[in-house]
Parts: C-alpha cells; structure tokens; sequence
C-alpha cells in the first residue's frame, strides 16, 4: 500500500496586476545575508519595503473590517549607481541623486510617503506558483490623492531592536534575519562572520 505525501498548499489570492495608489508603512532590515547571485556567493545588506494599497481593501480578519491590501520588496541597501534600490528611488522621486545625496540616504524618511507602484503577476521557478511582484514605483500623478495611512507604521532595525515586532513577523522573514551578522551579533555580541 502506497504511503503518499502530497501538496495541498493553497494559492493565496493575489492583488491583480495594475497601477495602484499606495503609501510606504513598513520598514525592515533583513541585515547583512550571504546570497548566490548568478552562481557567486555575495555577502550583503538587504532592507525589505512594505508599502499599503489604500483603494485595493479587503476583509482578513471579521474583527477588523476592510483593511487594505500590503506588498512589499526586498532591496540591497546600497546606493551604488546601478543598485535597485537607487533605482526604484530615483523613480519613486522623479530625479536621480546627487553623488553627495547618495552617500549616505536614510531610506526611513519614505514612510508615510505615498506614489503608484506597477504590480506585475510573476511564475516562480519551479513554475508551481504564481506571485506578485513591483516592477516599477513612481511618483503620484498631479491632482490624485492618496488616502490617508491606516496600517501602523512598522520600523525594525538592529540600532533598535525590537523583540516583539521581530516574532510578530511572517516565518519567511524572520528566518532570513536570523540568518544575518546583525541578527548573529544580538544573540552573540562575540559573533563576526557568516557561517558556511
């Protein structure tokens, strides 16, 4: 008699693909992570932004009501000249920045700032699921409003680490952060490299 494991994972319902109004809340940094960039380990800061979809509401939990749709992105916190996060950056604002504005830009001062996101509906790898993700941000157009922020602003960073904000976020991300130098230098202030 056969023993069968199977999948029964659900797609979650994703946000159609389109241009939406939204407003930057959330603000996490994932910390230094060693990564396989085409076939080369790298060691690098990453930072994932969240932003809400104030038009795009839907019911999570009965207690809450309408609450508004969140997406968020994960960049390596670099303003080199090719990076994506300048990239998106010198979108979101309409103009690049000076070589003096991006030697050092505090990407918090973008909470509560709103712009349009482009949403675009992506396979993963294995062609299994279908995600969303944003492939371009830009500034609001003239005369459209955005409403006003309803989520509470999230900010987690290793200057000031927060516990319970760190347990109160999805699986997936914690697991990176503690995979981190950061994250390794909290539990073991003796701790300096990434293990292999």
């Amino acid at each position: 008699m056969p023993i069968t494991a199977t999948n029964t994972q659900i797609q979650r319902e994703l946000i159609p693909a389109g241009n939406y109004i939204a407003r930057c809340y959330q603000m996490i940094e994932i910390g230094t992570v060693k990564e396989t960039i085409l076939g080369k380990e790298k060691i690098i800061p990453k930072v994932r932004i969240g932003w809400e979809l104030p038009t795009e509401l839907k019911v999570f939990k009965d207690e809450n009501g309408e609450q508004p749709c969140v997406i968020s992105k994960e960049y390596t916190l670099s303003m080199a000249e090719k990076a994506n996060l300048r990239i998106a950056l010198k979108s979101w604002r309409g103009k690049d920045f000076t070589e003096d504005e991006a030697k050092s830009f505090d990407i918090t001062k973008l909470l509560g700032v709103p712009c349009m996101i482009n949403i675009i509906h992506k396979p993963s790898k294995d062609g299994l699921k279908i995600y969303e993700e944003i492939s371009g941000i830009t500034p609001l157009p003239k005369g459209i409003e955005c409403p006003k922020q309803v989520n509470k602003t999230l900010v987690l960073s290793y200057d000031n680490f927060d516990v319970e904000t760190f347990n109160n976020l999805p699986d997936f991300i914690r697991n990176k952060m503690i995979s981190s130098l950061e994250y390794a230098a909290i539990q073991n202030p003796n701790h300096t490299s990434i293990e292999n």
